[in-house]
């Protein structure tokens, strides 16, 4: 009994286990998870002990110290300000707004394109004008006048306006999917047996897009913190009430602080970098996770 018992699990591996198995197997991966917990851990933790208000004052008399000067471990900006809080304060808002618009896009994205590629006829022919429509838009230039002109702006109406905009391209990139499984044989089977079209597309069709879905979130995860924090760098992203990496890597924009204190920006730069890096390799790590668990099964 305990002979079937093993092999019943090494035929039908948990999740858990797939998960296991790939990371040990991928050690480039592993090593960017653990970089990202670290991260993550450090810029959530560390943020509960900064006051934002504080760190965000201006102190013209510490300005530029380089780091180590009076407790500053990261040295100060041209308002005095505290580098390492601002870097802090600021990653924990890039993160935040990158995860919030990419959760947003990607509910708004599957569930158009789950529908539009399900139903097809005149349901997509509609959805897809629409999709069309939004996607020829200026988009950039639309959020920069929406950032322009909302009074009281706040990194909400930032999540919200992002949001609104940056959801077509996974639709259309899903319906593709759709499309051609919802010709498939099970498809067809479920139909015949009576399940409900909800039922088919959440429970049968959702999962075995699920390696897509996991690759399109990590990517758009990361472009998001970009995207954010190019905005932020142009002048358009966050006001200047609330620190971005956008803000710290703006400084750059001045050539004595580009070439001579290089602490302001550097730092931002290379989290960026590291961060990045990160979230792709493990974003590809599970994706083939995805695939393993869908050939299984």
């Amino acid at each position: 009994m305990s002979k079937e018992n093993t092999q019943t699990k090494t035929l039908n591996p948990t999740g858990f286990s797939v998960i296991s198995r790939e990371f040990l197997k991928d050690k480039v991966a592993l090593v960017s998870l653990t970089l990202l917990v670290l991260i993550l851990a450090f810029v959530f933790i560390g943020s509960l002990f900064i006051d934002q208000e504080k760190i965000m004052g201006v102190n013209i008399i510490s300005k530029n110290l380089p780091p180590g000067y009076e407790g500053h471990l990261l040295g100060t900006d041209s308002y005095g300000r505290d580098v390492l809080g601002q870097l802090i304060i600021g990653a924990r808002n890039s993160i935040l707004i990158g995860f919030s618009i990419t959760i947003i896009t990607s509910v708004i994205g599957v569930s158009v394109g789950l529908i539009s590629g399900y139903y097809g006829g005149r349901i997509d022919g509609i959805l897809m004008r629409i999709v069309d429509f939004i996607m020829i838009l200026p988009i950039l230039l639309l959020i920069i006048v929406f950032v322009t002109v909302i009074k009281s702006y706040t990194i909400y109406h930032f999540i919200l306006i992002m949001s609104a905009f940056y959801w077509t391209a996974k639709a259309r990139l899903f319906r593709t999917r759709v499309l051609s499984e919802a010709s498939l044989d099970y498809v067809s089977a479920s139909k015949t047996l009576g399940t409900s079209d909800i039922v088919i597309m959440l429970r049968e069709i959702l999962p075995n897009i699920s390696s897509l879905v996991i690759v399109n979130l990590t990517l758009n995860f990361a472009g998001n913190i970009g995207i954010e924090t190019s905005l932020t760098y142009l002048g358009f992203g966050l006001p200047a009430t609330s620190p971005s990496l956008g803000t710290l890597i703006a400084y750059a924009r001045n050539q004595d602080i580009l070439q001579n204190k290089a602490w302001i920006w550097l730092p931002a730069t290379v989290f960026i970098l590291v961060m990045m890096l990160s979230i792709n390799y493990v974003g590809q790590a599970f994706q083939r996770v995805a695939d393993a668990r869908q050939r299984l099964g």
